[in-house]
Parts: C-alpha cells; structure tokens; sequence
C-alpha cells in the first residue's frame, strides 16, 4: 500500500495551455482557475495534513495520468495545505479498507511532524474514514464524507445476488493494477458493505456523525473530539459532453428519490451537513470527467479548497 503527497502544481507554458483546454468545457472550472492567486496564499492550510480516500473502483492515480481526484490535490496544496492520497482496495469491504487506510495514516504521522490528519473520503471513501475515526480517534481531527453511502443506496441493494462478483474482480483487479496498487480486491464484500442493510449494520458500530435516522439533520458535528461534514449532489444529468451522464441515468432509474446516479442525497448527510442540493453528479464531485459539469454548477474543487478554509478556520 502506498500514497502519495502532493505538492502545488507548476504550469509551464504548454501545460498552462492543456490546463485551460481542459476546463473550458466548464465555465464555472475556468472563472475558478483564475481564483488561485497568490492572494489566496494560506487559504487552504490546514493545522492537520488533508487525507484524500477514494471510493468503489477508485484508484490514488491511473497509469501515472489521471489523478481520482482530478486536479483537487494540487488545488488544495498550492494555496497551502499539505494533502496525502493514500489507495486501499477498489472493491472491498469497509473494514479491509479501512484498516489498509489506518495504516497509511499511521505511516503519514509516524514520518511527518503530524499528529492528526483531516480525513476526506469520496462515495464508498465517505464509510472508509469514518472506520479510521471510529477506531483510531486520536489520528483523526475531521472526516468528511462527500457523495458518501452512510445509509447505502439501492444501487447495491440491487447487485447484491453476487451474480457478477468475479467480473467485478478481475476489473477491480486491473484498476488496481494500473495504479500500483496490488491490493485484494472482493466485489461482494463491497457489495454488501454499500446496501443499506450493511450500511445500517456499520451505523451501529460507527454511530460518530451518524443522523438518528434516515435523512435526518441532527448528526453530531462532533463527536469523540472529531469533527465530522458531509456535502453531495442531487442531480444525474449535468452536461451533454459528459460521457458519464447516461451510465448515471441508467443507475439512478434505481433510486426513487433525489439522488447523483448512485446515492440518495438522503443516504449522504453526516456530521455538519454543508449540502447534499448541488448541481453535481456522482462522479462530477471527484470532478470528473474532465472536470465537465453543468454551466450553474458549483465548482467540484473549489469546495475542496472552501472545505479545507473551513478546517481552517475550525482550528483543524
């Protein structure tokens, strides 16, 4: 298991040109880039290095190339914070990944001058850091669950039959593969941590933030010393140009509520809820692909760096 550290980026001439071809197809992403300034210095620095956890099929960077969160970790560390991306299994159950996670924040803090670490986890990422929370407390200032399956989604309820396990094995396997990771991978065991009666089973053991019931607000925004937030999307369909949008549509026919194509908006909420409204899909709060989102929407990464201000300012 490794991860990496991410240092703020450096945009030669050619790299500056493919940067803002990149985020042209969004405006909101191109009035942002701009935004990163030197007046920003600081904004994002944090007390505590930010700890970056990947979701189901995810990865800490694909073939060298494609980081899972596209262009968030350089965002956040040039204005300042020290982030870490660490990889735990694409597809595995809560407790395996959240045990290869814990070790890696053990290795964060054992080899920096760090004595805690924000955790930020995206989909099944969100479950991930809250095991970490739960049983290594003293590591752990915050974790925030973005797109995060806190009380499942009926998007695993309905693979559950494990049908297609050893599929989702050898694919899992090769996502692993292509970003170093050689990892076990256990497409079942995903499964079930992802549906809602898994969900509600790790609830019980992992109640830190946890609402009292479905869809409530009344989660503790603290709890065992640890801050805990959450924000999401509640929209499927965001641009024509996002090749995602229709694999979204397909898995949100399985979801009779608001939902970003693979989660309730509901099944979001932990801790301080900033908001499970914005006008992102699942994948667009990873901002991808490509950084492509809808025209109104609020900019993927700069509620990375407006999250990081807020530890900031929490004294986190």
């Amino acid at each position: 298991m490794t991860f990496r550290k991410h240092t703020a980026p450096v945009l030669t001439g050619t790299a500056l040109a493919l940067t803002l071809g990149a985020h042209s197809a969004s405006a909101g992403l191109l009035d942002s880039l701009f935004s990163w300034g030197n007046d920003d210095q600081g904004y994002t620095e944090t007390q505590h290095p930010i700890v970056l956890v990947h979701g189901l099929s995810g990865f800490d960077n694909l073939f060298g190339i494609v980081d899972y969160f596209n262009g968030i970790p350089g965002a956040l560390a040039e204005d300042g914070a020290e982030v870490y991306v660490p990889q735990v299994s694409a597809a595995n159950s809560t407790a395996v990944r959240g045990e290869q996670l814990l070790a890696q924040v053990q290795e964060i803090v054992a080899t920096t001058d760090a004595e805690k670490v924000n955790l930020i986890g995206h989909s099944h990422g969100g479950p991930t850091v809250r095991y970490v929370a739960g049983v290594a407390p003293d590591l752990v200032a915050s974790a925030t669950s973005v797109s995060g399956v806190n009380w499942g989604t009926p998007v695993a309820d309905a693979t559950a039959s494990g049908e297609l396990d050893g599929l989702g094995d050898i694919v899992f396997s090769i996502v692993d593969g292509a970003s170093g990771g050689g990892l076990p991978q256990d497409t079942g065991a995903a499964i079930q941590s992802l549906s809602t009666q898994g969900s509600i089973a790790f609830n019980q053991d992992f109640p830190g933030g946890v609402p009292s019931e479905y869809c409530g607000n009344d989660g503790a925004a603290e709890a065992n010393g640890i801050r805990y937030y959450s924000w999401g999307g509640d929209v499927v369909k965001t641009n024509l140009l996002d090749a995602s949008d229709p694999l979204l549509a397909a898995t949100g026919t399985l979801i009779d509520e608001p939902n970003d194509g693979l989660v309730p908006a509901c099944s979001m909420k932990l801790g301080k809820v900033i908001s499970v409204g914005y006008e992102l899909n699942h994948l667009d709060t990873v901002n991808h692909l490509f950084g492509i989102t809808s025209r109104h929407a609020a900019d993927p990464v700069e509620l990375y760096r407006q999250q990081a201000n807020r530890l900031q300012q929490a004294g986190l």
